[in-house]
């Protein structure tokens, strides 16, 4: 029926069995952007939201959302990561662009623990900010890099 992995001849849904792949060292980086006012990115920046440092909470919640990833995805394996690491920066006036680097020596990539934290760490900033700033948008969350395993290499175009 299709070349997805995640399916079946039938089209039945199943976790892919990797027990005969072998155990590589692998890497993804993933980054999403958080839209808001020029006031509340201020207000994150000089540490003067009222719920405390929203980098340093958002930072931990991008770690634990990364070891629960199976958890959140059902087909996704679980994974004894070996490093989690979120970054934050201040592109634009009006953004903060927040990124995730995941390593793990296993049988499968860690592209969606990436994702996750960073997703998870950007709805932290909402969460914590809303009351400053209800219209702000979550966007462009995307992989960057992934290293390791049979499919290689890949780096995100920058343009």
């Amino acid at each position: 029926m299709s070349t997805l992995s995640h399916f079946d001849e039938s089209g039945a849904s199943r976790m892919v069995d990797v027990g005969a792949k072998a155990e590589t060292h692998r890497v993804a980086r993933a980054s999403a952007v958080v839209r808001m006012l020029p006031a509340t990115l201020a207000l994150i920046r000089d540490k003067q939201v009222s719920k405390g440092d929203v980098l340093e909470v958002a930072r931990l919640a991008g770690i634990m959302a990364a070891k629960k990833t199976a958890d959140l995805i059902p087909l996704c394996h679980p994974l004894p990561l070996t490093s989690v690491k979120l970054d934050f920066t201040f592109p634009t006036g009006d953004s903060l662009r927040i990124e995730s680097a995941v390593t793990v020596f296993a049988r499968t990539g860690v592209e969606m623990e990436a994702l996750t934290a960073v997703t998870v760490a950007a709805l932290t900033v909402y969460d914590m900010c809303k009351a400053a700033d209800r219209a702000m948008v979550i966007e462009a969350v995307r992989l960057e890099e992934k290293d390791g395993g049979k499919s290689g290499h890949f780096v995100r175009d920058p343009a």
